[in-house]
This record gives C-alpha cells, sequence and structure tokens, in this order.
C-alpha cells in the first residue's frame, strides 16, 4: 500500500492530500529513508512522521485497504525510544 493512502486509513493525517504533502515536504521517513508519497509500505516497515511538535515513530502491523475509526489503531503499533 502506498504511504499516503496508510497515513489517512489510519487515521495518523485527516487527508491523503495532507499525507502526499508531508511526504512531499519530506517529513515521512520508512526505514529511516525520506519517501515519495507513492513509496510502498509492507508489515513491519518502521515508519517516522514529522510533526512541528515533534515525531512520531510507530511500526506497520497491518495493511488494510478500509478500516473503522475503532480498528485504526490495530494497524500499528507507537515505538518509543
Amino acid at each position: 500500500m502506498r504511504v499516503d493512502k496508510f497515513l489517512k486509513v489510519s487515521r495518523l493525517l485527516k487527508r491523503r492530500t495532507v499525507a502526499q504533502e508531508a511526504c512531499d515536504g519530506g517529513r515521512v521517513k520508512v526505514n529511516g529513508r525520506t519517501v515519495k508519497p507513492s513509496a510502498q509500505l509492507k508489515v513491519g516497515d518502521v515508519v517516522e512522521l514529522g510533526f512541528n511538535s515533534g515525531t512520531v515513530k510507530f511500526k506497520v502491523l497491518d495493511i488494510k485497504e478500509t478500516v473503522r475509526k475503532e480498528q485504526a489503531e490495530s494497524l500499528y503499533e507507537i515505538l518509543t525510544d
């Protein structure tokens, strides 16, 4: 699945266009590498998402095309350093 779509489906970002802008702005890294919106994610990838207030680092646990709001958090696990 594309990284921009995953960020939207997992509800880490509200809209896909916002996810695309974050990727284009260099604020999204997959396994330590800055990626474009079209980069493919797979289970086990570690993603860093930069915000103005800091970064969120998470591991992809599952990939689904659509999920309910209550199940969105089951797609990833937040990692703490």
